[in-house]
């Protein structure tokens, strides 16, 4: 399997315009910063689900990504998780938005934002361990293997922080704007275009020709009505079963 750490400089260049934070996400999010007022966003990309009514600093390592923010966001920093330019207990809370299995360091990444962080850190991952209902490694085998070699065990994440821990099952709808690969359970159609794939790094670390023969058997599934014959009934789930998960690490 080739590397798992995504080069977003290569490959996130059409990212702002595919991944749009989600409204039901972005309430969850809110929800659980709670009264805090100064904020840290490690990996912050683009600037997804950075709440506008508290002071916010944002930590991005990749230019292409700071370049795609909005000029209503402020300015990303330049760094990296494992190296945070602050003092202790500087902020009251952190986030790192499906992030973290991207660290090279992601232990160092970890103990870096708990240290910098006196209230929460609120870490949004999908949970490897846990049970899904989509239908993404029926068509590609290969997806399951290098997403169960990405995402870290929520142990391991809460290894990295400490304290105490809650995990929170994400709400993932029909019409999430965020087009994370599960968020189109219920639109098949919107893998076929190259742009939405671009903005879902797994694609990246797939062996040669795999993306291709998927693209090619969705296709003619769909258009043969074989992919509703046996997943259609999602078109009218409105959420999904899924690993989605918030989690929320308290100094304890």
């Amino acid at each position: 399997m080739r590397d798992t750490v995504a080069d977003y400089n290569r490959q996130g260049g059409t990212y702002s315009a595919v991944r749009r934070p989600d409204p039901a996400i972005q309430q969850l999010i809110e929800r659980e910063l709670g009264s805090a007022r100064y904020v840290l966003n490690v990996g912050a990309g683009t600037g997804s689900y950075e709440p506008d009514a508290r002071y916010v600093v944002a930590i991005e390592p990749s230019s292409t990504m700071r370049r795609q923010r909005s000029p209503l966001l402020p300015p990303a920093l330049i760094g990296v998780a494992s190296a945070i330019p602050f003092d202790d207990d500087s902020f009251d809370a952190a986030l790192a938005i499906l992030t973290v299995h991207h660290w090279p360091d992601m232990k160092a990444g970890l103990r870096e934002v708990r240290r910098v962080t006196r209230g929460p850190v609120i870490v949004m991952s999908f949970d490897p361990d846990a049970e899904t209902e989509f239908w993404m490694t029926d068509y590609v085998p290969e997806m399951g293997v290098v997403e169960k070699a990405r995402y870290p065990s929520l142990q391991a994440i809460h290894d990295g922080l400490g304290g105490q821990m809650r995990a929170i099952r994400v709400p993932v709808t029909r019409g999430c704007s965020d087009r994370f690969q599960v968020a189109l359970y219920a639109r098949p159609e919107e893998f076929l275009r190259e742009e939405v794939r671009r903005s879902q790094s797994a694609w990246n670390f797939l062996p040669d020709g795999v993306e291709a023969r998927f693209v090619l058997q969705l296709t003619q599934d769909l258009a043969s009505g074989s992919w509703d014959a046996k997943y259609g009934h999602l078109r009218q789930r409105p959420d999904i079963n899924c690993q989605l998960r918030l989690l929320v690490a308290t100094k304890g």
